[in-house]
């Protein structure tokens, strides 16, 4: 008896993909990849940009920022402006531009110049992210195989954000700064050449023009909360960080109202109706809020706590990179068998479970117990995301795919930068409310508020006064940072708890089902690889007059 064979991906529901389209998906994880790994790639190389540029210290932290703040602050627009000019077409020009944008920030000779090519590589970043998740929407049209793809396309960022550091220390031992830069390059240049032959164009058949209005409001109010929250996290609540906060949340307020006056709007808050779309993007928010912001706070327990060197600290994370993969890429295998809600609930509670072990009394000060908790909390996390990845994208219309990316994408964003400055503010002020009396008067000024404001600045401070001193006040600077933590494993605990009780009563019977509303394959497919669906002339037109098939 002969082997079934799979159904050609005709861009009919539940179509298996054929070869094509798999190794399309390896092209896909390019682009991705180099976005995870500039985010991270750069850390290391700058100390050696600003002994080649010297920087002022606010162009350094620009440097550093705008290239996260862009990408936040566009994935809005661009995700709107593939389902409307197509997802292939977006995903080339954004490559392009990465590219170029990529050898001008490696020759940059001024830190204004740098500050303006990282600020062009946000933009093109935010270009590629919606553009290769909604690709994916449109290749597989099967629900496992589209729920294995997402799940391969988050891994892609795992593994770049793992790989940046690694790979950029290696470039740096023999080349200049600017070359971490020129790494995008072959990369996007090989995008550019297979992307025609090897992914299927799409865009929404029906749009009207791009409000150039919306666009600009949707950019100037995300980029304002990003910055006053961060503004916040290392600052306090000032009044720069209120002001930039007032502004972007207004800009919000004007954004969404004006949305609903727009015949043709950039966002489609219809979208948000539906308990598929709206909900998974507040679960995804939260395991995002919490996952980044302890992250954070972990990098700096095993170095300054425990000890390890900044590569020994690297390798102590690598169990729970590795644990974040296994759960993102066995998700789909889970989803097979049980329920996305039921998988997601699981999840949820095994990375509460995970922070739970990180709350106990002198778990900080324990380099196993930390590993073991950041492991089972990344296996935990990257399920959730993962899941509510794929419902976000298979519950909106074809059409609207791209707008639905750009809506998970900017939830994420903002998820980790709030996570930092909220979480980061809890740790910052139990610390310095234990430090602002245990520095003993005759020390330098300087040296007594670096001591009272973090850990790091305690560290560094402390090895230029004497042995003495230091071995009394390093002791108790350290526990007040793991107070802190402690206080913060609390809060994700509670969090993750409350998450799972949510999922389990509002998401228990949701499925990751495509909802093929408007999809007739693919509208402008140059290869007829992925031709129009076969739609019954009368239930074509039934559907044209009623709308959409609630």
């Amino acid at each position: 008896m002969s082997a079934p064979q799979a159904t050609p991906n005709t861009g009919q529901p539940g179509a298996k993909a054929t070869s094509k389209e798999w190794i399309g998906l390896l092209v896909l994880t390019l682009p991705c990849l180099l976005i995870a790994m500039d985010m991270t790639v750069l850390h290391l190389a700058v100390p050696h940009l600003t002994a080649s540029l010297n920087p002022t210290s606010d162009q350094l932290l620009w440097i550093v920022d705008i290239y996260g703040f862009f990408i936040a602050g566009s994935l809005i627009t661009m995700g709107t402006l593939g389902d409307r000019i197509g997802r292939r077409k977006l995903l080339m020009i954004g490559g392009g531009c990465f590219g170029a944008a990529s050898v001008l920030a490696a020759f940059s000779d001024t830190p204004e110049m740098l500050i303006f090519a990282r600020g062009v590589l946000g933009i093109a970043g935010a270009t590629l992210m919606p553009s290769t998740l909604s690709l994916i929407r449109n290749m597989f049209h099967n629900d496992k195989e589209r729920s294995f793809a997402i799940a391969a396309w988050m891994t892609t960022f795992m593994v770049g954000t793992a790989a940046g550091p690694l790979l950029g220390g290696v470039v740096l031992s023999y080349f200049w700064w600017g070359a971490v830069f020129l790494l995008n390059v072959p990369v996007m240049a090989l995008l550019l050449l297979v992307a025609p032959i090897l992914l299927p164009e799409h865009k929404a058949e029906r749009f009207g023009r791009l409000d150039l209005f919306s666009a600009a409001l949707s950019l100037c109010s995300v980029l304002a909360i990003i910055y006053g929250v961060k503004v916040f996290a290392a600052y306090g609540f000032g009044i720069d960080a209120l002001a930039a906060l007032v502004l972007g949340l207004l800009g919000a307020w004007v954004f969404f109202r004006r949305q609903r006056k727009l015949a043709d709007p950039l966002l489609d808050l219809d979208l948000l109706k539906q308990k598929t779309i709206a909900l998974p993007i507040v679960i995804q928010t939260a395991v995002i809020f919490a996952g980044m912001a302890y992250f954070m706070f972990l990098s700096q327990a095993l170095q300054l706590v425990i000890g390890l060197t900044p590569i020994q600290a690297g390798l102590s994370m690598l169990p729970a990179t590795l644990a974040g993969i296994v759960g993102s890429m066995g998700a789909p295998v889970l989803m097979g068998r049980y329920k996305p809600g039921q998988v997601m609930t699981a999840a949820l509670i095994l990375t509460g479970i995970g922070f739970g072990m990180l709350s106990w009394p002198g778990s900080v000060v324990s380099l196993y117990i930390l590993i073991a908790g950041a492991t089972i909390f990344s296996l935990g996390i990257t399920p959730v995301a993962m899941i509510c990845t794929d419902m976000v994208v298979a519950s909106a219309p074809a059409d609207r795919a791209g707008s639905a990316a750009a809506m998970s994408e900017t939830s994420a964003e903002l998820g980790g930068a709030l996570g930092i400055a909220v979480l980061g503010s809890v740790g910052t002020a139990i610390y310095r409310d234990v430090m602002v009396n245990a520095v003993p008067s005759g020390i330098d000024a300087t040296a007594a508020e670096a001591i009272r404001s973090t850990l790091g600045g305690a560290v560094n401070a402390l090895t230029n006064l004497p042995l003495a001193l230091s071995s009394d006040i390093l002791p108790i600077a350290r526990a007040a940072f793991t107070d802190g933590l402690q206080v913060i494993s609390i809060i994700c605990t509670i969090l993750m708890v409350l998450s799972a009780i949510g999922t389990l009563i509002a998401l228990r019977d949701a499925r990751c089902e495509t909802n093929d509303t408007n999809d007739t394959g693919d509208s402008n497919d140059d290869d007829g690889a992925h031709g129009d669906a076969v739609i019954d002339p009368t239930l074509k037109q039934a559907v044209s007059a009623t709308g959409p098939v609630k």
